[in-house]
């Protein structure tokens, strides 16, 4: 469906929605870099941000947690207004985890201390509290046998998949994800994808921009379409996905590519 009428699953079913955007515009000098962007993410809700590269998403989800300042409309996550209180930002923050292409893991830090170094230092949890939930982790990401190595001796894809326990560490209520495999060789594609499957299907709320449409066919609710910093078209992956439905112009150029 196109972008100018957007229905989410939130306004379908009358729920919450925990994310809010509304008109919301990102310059960074004279580029425009997001244009008049207007949707709403419903709890438990699996969004795929997809579009060719430049088009605004990575952008936008860094809106999300004032990463990048917007400089119009309005974000609301989870009640609050991301504005330019520190306190608001604070609270978004706390609320939101999130996953880069380059993995940023502390060189001098083995995993398991990559992993409790947040909750130790921000949640002040005890050391040991801190590592019990780090271990638990490096379980659930299906890694805990390298708890005690450096970043170095990790694969990438074994370094992309702490980044994701250490963003899960602070018990966020959304996932951000920007091009989480872009950086990986694709035998190691996979892996990290297995992980954010499993998240999905645990309830957890998950914005991701990405280029891997086998991953929002299979458990993206709804995908969102960029191009040139606009939502030009968004919907759930059967219909998007689809060529027999009367897409935009320019997604139909972008599915005839990728298709």
């Amino acid at each position: 469906m196109y972008a100018d009428s957007p229905t989410s699953r939130a306004s379908q079913n009358g729920s919450d929605p925990i994310i809010i955007c509304r008109g919301v515009n990102k310059w960074f000098g004279e580029f425009q870099a997001l244009q008049d962007i207007s949707t709403e993410v419903q709890r438990r809700e699996v969004l795929v941000i997809v579009g060719p590269s430049g088009s605004g998403k990575s952008t936008f989800i860094r809106c999300i947690n004032r990463l990048e300042e917007h400089q119009e409309g309005e974000i609301i996550v989870d009640g609050v207004t991301l504005s330019h209180d520190l306190n608001d930002i604070s609270e978004i923050r706390k609320e939101t985890g999130m996953v880069f292409q380059q993995f940023n893991l502390f060189p001098h830090l083995t995993a398991l201390e990559n992993i409790s170094l947040a909750p130790r230092t921000v949640l002040k949890l005890p050391r040991r509290e801190a590592e019990e939930r780090a271990f638990h982790l490096l379980e659930r990401v299906g890694i805990p046998e390298q708890a005690h190595k450096l970043p170095a001796a990790l694969s990438g894809g074994q370094q992309q998949r702490v980044a994701i326990a250490r963003a899960l560490a602070m018990e966020p209520k959304i996932m951000l994800f920007d091009e989480p495999t872009s950086a990986l060789d694709p035998e190691m594609i996979k892996e990290v994808l297995d992980v954010m499957k499993e998240l999905a299907e645990s309830g957890m709320t998950m914005l991701v921009v990405t280029h891997e449409m086998g991953f929002a066919r299979e458990v993206a609710h709804r995908v969102l379409f960029f191009d040139h910093g606009r939502l030009i078209e968004e919907g759930e992956p059967h219909t998007f996905f689809s060529l027999d439905v009367d897409h935009h112009p320019r997604t139909k150029t972008f599915l005839s590519q990728i298709l």
